[in-house]
């Protein structure tokens, strides 16, 4: 069922097209090479065995990971509604 000016299934294709281009953005990000090291490069501390085969070539281990990246952050969830709770923050 499409709305306005839309033909039907668009907001299904859009959907499916987000889907895919993320898909190809993670499969195109660098991987690491060679064998993964038993020990942090880092800190000296085991690597999990499970996180060496889940990423083949991993030297660091899972904490001095994120804080390289910088990428863990715990954060609320998104509004989109707009709420007046939103607005007030």
């Amino acid at each position: 069922m499409a709305g306005g000016w839309a033909r039907d299934g668009a907001v299904s294709e859009q959907i499916e097209a987000s889907i895919s281009d993320e898909l190809a953005r993670m499969q195109a990000r660098k991987r690491p090479v060679g064998d993964s090291l038993t020990h942090c490069a880092e800190c000296e501390e085991p690597i999990p065995e499970k996180r060496r085969q889940a990423i083949p070539g991993v030297k660091l281990c899972l904490d001095c990971q994120q804080e390289r990246d910088g990428t863990y952050k715990a954060r609320g969830g998104i509004n989109r509604r707009g709420s007046k709770d939103s607005q007030l923050k």
